[in-house]
């Protein structure tokens, strides 16, 4: 399994903890500190199990209020730099 931190921008949550397949394909599971913590904990019940990339694609994009991001959209490009921290690990491993 991969962990991954990551420190979100421009959204009420703090940090996005992330554990990934050993080869980044999968998410494990997916934790916030901050936000809005009912939404947040079903957002990572639902994406445990599925692949990053699909989910990624899913929430790119994702805005909230007047905002042009939101938990949703970092939660993609934390997956997003994730695999690519996973798939650099991998190699030097």
């Amino acid at each position: 399994m991969f962990a991954y931190d990551f420190k979100p921008r421009g959204v009420c949550a703090r940090a996005i903890h992330i554990s990934l397949s050993d080869d980044g394909s999968t998410i494990e599971s997916v934790a916030f500190d901050g936000g809005c913590n009912g939404n947040l904990k079903a957002v990572s019940k639902l994406v445990a199990g599925q692949p990053a990339e699909k989910i990624a694609a899913l929430l790119a994009g994702n805005t909230c209020g007047r905002r042009a991001t939101s938990c949703a959209d970092q939660l993609a490009a934390a997956l997003r730099q994730g695999q690519e921290q996973a798939a650099a690990a991998a190699m030097e491993a």
